[in-house]
């Protein structure tokens, strides 16, 4: 994905409103250096509609995870390591450096902001939430509330502050606080940590559990975001599979079938 590609996803839904301020500054020092020349090859429109689709679903990803990383006021190398090996999984190494050079930019357009007013960053978070859930749709935004959710266990602990920041954004999209909780629990293998992952009470009865267990693979079904690449299905194929596990664990102690 080089520049024009970038380019091209700035035609999608992030082209306006406040993602399309952020990409502005963002991705716009990209080009910082680079000869006119360079830019009229590369920087060409791109309608396709999946680069639009991918490109917004990613920058989008990038934005948030820039409010999620520096949650707890500092940037951790774990963090920063998860995504850049994150793009490279699903996006190829050209994401890579520009990827990460979009996340410093950010975390720079951040202290900006902040220097002016200390809550227009997160005011400009909630305002790219809205933006998000108004051009995503429901299973693509649980997709990236899932990738959010991994880069903040990516250093072996979730603080409160990064939780709470989860939960901003996820209701800012549209989604609930207990959908974060889900998240965070997928890969556990306690009971306790199984239930949160359904988004029931241990005091569910079987019924419950069941339609609860249908719901959740309903809403998570790897297919609903097939649009945005193979790359991003696999994802939710192993996110779907580690709901799969969270099922069996609370069969096997209820002795279900």
């Amino acid at each position: 994905m080089g520049f024009g590609k970038w380019i091209g996803g700035i035609v999608g839904f992030m082209a306006a409103g406040p993602l399309g301020a952020l990409a502005g500054y963002a991705i716009g020092k990209l080009f910082e250096g680079a000869s006119s020349n360079y830019i009229e090859e590369h920087a060409t429109y791109d309608n396709d509609a999946i680069y639009g689709q991918r490109n917004s679903f990613l920058f989008s990803l990038l934005v948030m995870a820039s409010y999620i990383i520096k949650a707890d006021g500092k940037v951790m190398h774990s963090e920063m390591d998860f995504v850049r090996k994150f793009l490279r999984a699903n996006f190829g190494e050209v994401a890579v450096n520009e990827g990460n050079q979009i996340l410093l930019n950010l975390f720079e357009q951040r202290k900006q902001m902040e220097a002016k007013n200390p809550s227009a960053f997160k005011t400009a978070i909630y305002e790219c939430g809205v933006q998000i859930k108004m051009n995503m749709n429901y299973e693509q935004r649980l997709q990236l509330l899932n990738f959010l959710a991994m880069i903040a266990q990516s250093d072996g602990n979730v603080c409160q502050e990064e939780i709470e920041a989860l939960k901003e954004v996820a209701l800012a999209m549209g989604l609930s606080a207990q959908e974060v909780d889900s998240m965070l629990n997928l890969g556990g293998h306690t009971l306790d940590e199984a239930y949160k992952v359904l988004e029931i009470d241990s005091s569910a009865t079987d019924d419950e559990v069941k339609k609860a267990y249908r719901k959740l693979a309903l809403k998570h079904h790897p297919d609903k975001v097939a649009t945005l690449g193979e790359d991003i299905k696999k994802a939710a194929e192993e996110k779907f599979q580690q709901i799969n596990n969270a099922k069996d664990i609370i069969f096997k102690a209820r002795g279900m079938k």
